[in-house]
């Protein structure tokens, strides 16, 4: 709903008989219930009807976050003097509102609320409040690939990026070589004139130099004066160790050039890693898949395997260890970064079955089976005994 001139002359609160400080699900009982009783249907009084449509008047104000929002930054301008008694009004960044009594109210408060003068900060619709302050430059992206082992030891690695950045041929002035910049002499730098419209003022960016304050004679040939290219740049980026894949690495201060002053963006590298095949990634930790034998895990063995700081290491599994079961080896997993640990090496065992038996091992697993209790224990556990 666009501002509206009753908003000053009507207290909407007191319509509904509610505080400012009210919230929104007892602003809506308390509507609910002068509606009841105010309803020309049940209530007879001269004046019902008046006080129905002005109660549905407050409500739909007061009802809408949005709306009753405007409302409470109207009413508070207008208590604290800075709407001169409807005369006049304050906007931001040195601009002023004369309110003659004419003019649409509600474009009036609309361009005071998109200046921020109402505390809405919203931004300029004239652009000098944004093309003056100082923005923060674009954030680019840019993507790089490392195999298993480099993003668990880190890198430091060269990529390209393009984007915005300043102009090599004059520096990022904008200004042929040679030239410079000067004050513009409409605004005396200042970026805004003040414009009369009828019953109000305002200020508004400036013509000749669109709101930068500065004219540029003879514009750069190479960037036609705006002081950025897009062009393509080499970046040395340092991955930290025990990157995951997917991960993002922000470079500081590399990214698009900030205007008015403000600071550059980012660059926001993201990891993509490689598979290993032997190694797996769960978080932190390292997985590895053991293959080993029917003897092995039944009679128990020590095994070396390899660790993924390229080194080995022996790990001890006990007789009868289930084909599944996984082993964690303290620190020997990916680096943490955050605090120079490490996370764990995650071993699980898998049971090989030989696809082809010699006569010997045929012999054997058979006089194994006839001493083998694992069908008397199955049948029990399926319920089959």
């Amino acid at each position: 709903m666009a501002p509206q001139r009753e908003w000053l002359e009507r207290d909407y609160y007191a319509v509904l008989g509610v505080s400012e400080s009210t919230s929104r699900d007892e602003i809506k009982k308390a509507y609910r219930k002068l509606a009841r009783e105010l309803h020309p249907d049940s209530n007879k009084s001269a004046d019902a009807e008046a006080r129905f449509k002005e109660v549905n008047e407050a409500y739909s104000v007061l009802g809408d976050p949005e709306t009753r929002k405007e409302y409470d930054e109207v009413r508070r301008l207008a208590a604290s003097g800075g709407m001169g008694g409807l005369g006049g009004f304050a906007g931001p960044g040195g601009a002023s509102f004369t309110y003659g009594g004419d003019a649409d109210f509600g474009d009036l408060l609309r361009t005071i609320f998109e200046q921020g003068g109402a505390g809405g900060g919203r931004g300029s619709s004239y652009g000098y409040g944004s093309s003056r302050r100082p923005r923060r430059g674009t954030d680019l992206r840019a993507d790089v690939h490392l195999s298993f082992d480099e993003a668990l030891s880190g890198v430091r690695t060269k990529l390209k990026v393009t984007g915005d950045g300043a102009c090599d041929n004059c520096g990022g002035s904008g200004a042929r070589p040679g030239t410079a910049p000067h004050v513009c002499g409409t605004c005396g730098g200042s970026g805004t004139v003040a414009v009369n419209q009828g019953p109000f003022s305002l200020s508004e960016p400036c013509p000749t130099c669109s709101g930068r304050g500065r004219v540029i004679e003879d514009p750069c040939p190479v960037c036609d004066g705006t002081g950025r290219v897009v062009k393509p740049r080499e970046l040395t980026v340092k991955i930290p160790a025990g990157i995951k894949d997917g991960g993002t690495v922000r470079v500081a201060g590399r990214g698009g050039p900030g205007a008015g002053g403000g600071p550059a963006g980012d660059v926001l590298v993201t990891v993509h890693v490689e598979p290993h095949p032997i190694f797996g990634r769960r978080g932190d930790d390292v997985t590895i898949e053991l293959p080993v034998t029917y003897s092995e895990a039944a009679l128990g063995s020590n095994l070396t395997i390899p660790d993924p700081e390229g080194g080995t290491t022996t790990i001890k599994l006990p007789a009868g260890t289930a084909s599944g079961r996984t082993f964690r080896i303290r620190g020997k997993g990916a680096p943490i970064s955050r605090n120079g640990r490490r996370g764990d090496l995650l071993v699980t065992v898998k049971v090989e079955v030989p696809s082809r038996l010699n006569r010997q091992q045929r012999k054997l697993l058979e006089q194994l089976q006839e001493h083998d209790d694992i069908p008397i224990t199955r049948a029990q556990r399926l319920g089959l005994d």
